[in-house]
């Protein structure tokens, strides 16, 4: 009997190989389709993700901050290439690692996801209130090898240990204790490839984390409210101004009106400017500030991005010391911290920005601290402890991408100074912003650039001719007539082509005035560039209010003139372009 059992024992251990050999293969094949379908699903939330992140860059045609956020994806390591198309099929922004291409697939598609060779290729709509703006590909690499053989680990290692039991069973004791010693062994591979996958998914996580909340230019679009309502009472009193104007004869009457209309316009024109030059791009410069008046010039912008309902308090003593910092900096870092402070006060309250000079004490060196300050409900301890960290938000989705305060936190530390925050519950919330002093003088308040030397100017006289290339008829008719007041007697022309033109009839223009931004294949940059080719002793004065266009003149040396301008403006950079020395 015994040698019966003993023979058959071979067949019962065949069998129950087979057994787990089958149930190994069945739970492979399920575990596989399991992962591509939670793979599809994940890189299909990660596509829409970027279609919505890039909705506002294609409604306003904004090919840099598209590219931005087609930039943002490559923090995902699994992410081999990225494009977004507009509406039309043109490519507006992508990128593409080494040795890939973008997927042109399902161009046409609204949705799709496939698998080929290894890649997974995703395309998802961007869809703005129902209305189609183009187009998202992502092209993802699927699961690594490794880490699907950390996935499968343990199965192997089980089927590994259950054909182990069986053999053992059919040898000796002796064969067992040898099997226990492999099973330490075995179970501590498992433990390695559990963590290195564990680590995996963390990473993933982060990244994906880091696209879905990504929004570069959260903060104007969190001011967008408050400016429409200021520039809307602008546009009212400059338009009910004008109406009076046709209804009054009284001189008295006539020159306040208009005084009113001027007033609104250059408000108008000055937070124009902050705007422009809060969003502009330009890589990080630090400069001697004083920071008082550079607080100060600040709150003009700050009343006009919050609700009426908040006051803004500045208490800033008059010797404070200078600091040195990037400007764009710690604007944007007062405008994130104002605008959290309005979305701490829903009900409305006071938002008070304060400033000392702290000196150092041991190795410490001098600090100027600014606090911002208000009354809104504060925030618990938990919170607090956890304000700086990149992605943390208690915003519903939408309302806040938890960047800001790391902006602050980023640029304070990156200045070489320290950062705080005092709150509790229903007393509001307190920053502190300790930046290093510096011994350096800053520049006098709106001290402009020396005019360069040589060569008198010319503006005023009779005999200069101005050659003005400017495609909006109301704003040439302006122009021309603030030219002739000035004296100066002009040609106007609509378009770059329509100016060389001008140029091969009659060369003896003293000044080119453009416009930058004008249909045709030629701008005014491309146009004062053929210039300058042409007609090197030809000065140039260029003119836009797009912050973009004013860098690249600046960038290429042409003098600038911002819209909007008064006549006084315009007098100045006249005389000072004509006494621009000639090459």
């Amino acid at each position: 009997m015994a040698r019966l059992r003993y023979g058959r024992f071979p067949v019962v251990a065949l069998v129950s190989l087979l057994v787990l050999l089958v149930a190994g293969v069945a739970i492979a094949v399920l575990n596989e389709q399991a992962l591509k379908v939670q793979t599809a699903r994940e890189a299909g939330a990660q596509a829409d993700l970027l279609a919505s992140a890039v909705s506002g860059a294609l409604a306003f045609d904004d090919a840099a901050a598209a590219q931005d956020y087609v930039d943002a994806v490559q923090v995902n390591p699994s992410v081999l290439a990225a494009a977004v198309y507009d509406e039309n099929g043109r490519l507006v922004a992508s990128f593409v690692r080494d040795g890939e291409t973008i997927f042109h697939g399902a161009a046409s598609s609204e949705r799709a996801t496939l698998f080929d060779d290894g890649r997974l290729l995703v395309a998802r709509p961007v869809e703005e209130a129902g209305q189609s703006l183009g187009v998202v590909h992502l092209k993802l690499l699927e699961t690594p090898r490794a880490q699907r053989f950390g996935r499968y680990a343990g199965l192997l290692l089980v089927l590994g240990l259950a054909a182990l039991v069986v053999v053992v069973l059919a040898v000796a004791q002796g064969a067992l204790r040898r099997a226990n010693h492999q099973l330490a062994d075995r179970a501590a591979e498992l433990v390695r490839a559990n963590s290195l996958l564990q680590q995996q998914m963390i990473e993933r996580e982060k990244a994906e984390e880091a696209l879905r909340q990504s929004q570069k230019m959260e903060a104007i679009g969190r001011l967008t409210g408050g400016i429409a309502h200021d520039f809307n009472n602008l546009l009212m009193v400059a338009s009910s101004g004008i109406e009076l104007l046709d209804r009054t004869s009284d001189p008295k009457r006539r020159e306040s009106l208009s005084a009113g209309i001027r007033q609104a316009v250059e408000r108008g024109a000055a937070l124009t400017r902050q705007l422009l030059a809060f969003s502009r791009r330009s890589p990080l410069k630090a400069e001697v500030l004083d920071a008082r008046a550079h607080i100060e010039g600040l709150r003009f912008l700050l009343e006009r991005s919050l609700r009426e309902d908040i006051e803004v308090v500045l208490d800033l003593p008059s010797d404070l010391w200078p600091v040195e910092a990037d400007r764009g900096e710690l604007e944007l870092a007062l405008l994130n911290l104002a605008v959290n402070a309005r979305d701490a006060m829903p009900q409305g309250g006071r938002l008070i920005i304060s400033a000392s000079n702290a000196a150092g004490e041991g190795e410490a060196g001098d600090m100027v601290c600014l606090r911002i300050a208000d009354t809104g409900g504060g925030m618990p301890e938990a919170v607090a402890l956890r304000v700086f960290e990149p992605f943390f938000t208690t915003k519903e989705v939408g309302r806040g991408t938890g960047l800001g305060l790391s902006q602050v936190y980023g640029f304070v530390k990156s200045s070489g100074g320290e950062i705080s925050v005092e709150s509790r519950e229903g007393q509001g919330t307190t920053f502190t912003l300790c930046l290093p002093r510096t011994d350096k003088t800053p520049p006098p308040p709106g001290e402009a650039p020396a005019a360069p030397a040589g060569g008198a100017a010319r503006a005023g006289e009779v005999n200069a001719r101005l050659l003005l290339v400017e495609d909006d008829d109301a704003v040439a008719i302006g122009v021309g007539h603030m030219l002739d007041d000035l004296g100066y007697s002009h040609v106007r022309v609509a378009s770059a082509a329509e100016a060389l033109e001008a140029l091969d009839q009659d060369p003896g223009f003293d000044l080119i005035f453009s416009d930058m931004v004008m249909p045709g294949e030629m701008d005014g940059l491309g146009l004062a560039q053929e210039v300058r080719r042409r007609m090197p002793s030809t000065p140039v004065l260029l003119t836009t209010g797009f912050s973009e266009a004013a860098s690249a003149a600046t960038g290429e040396a042409f003098r600038l003139l911002p819209k909007p301008y008064g006549i006084e403006s315009l007098s100045e950079a006249l005389a000072a372009t004509l006494s621009d020395p000639k090459p």
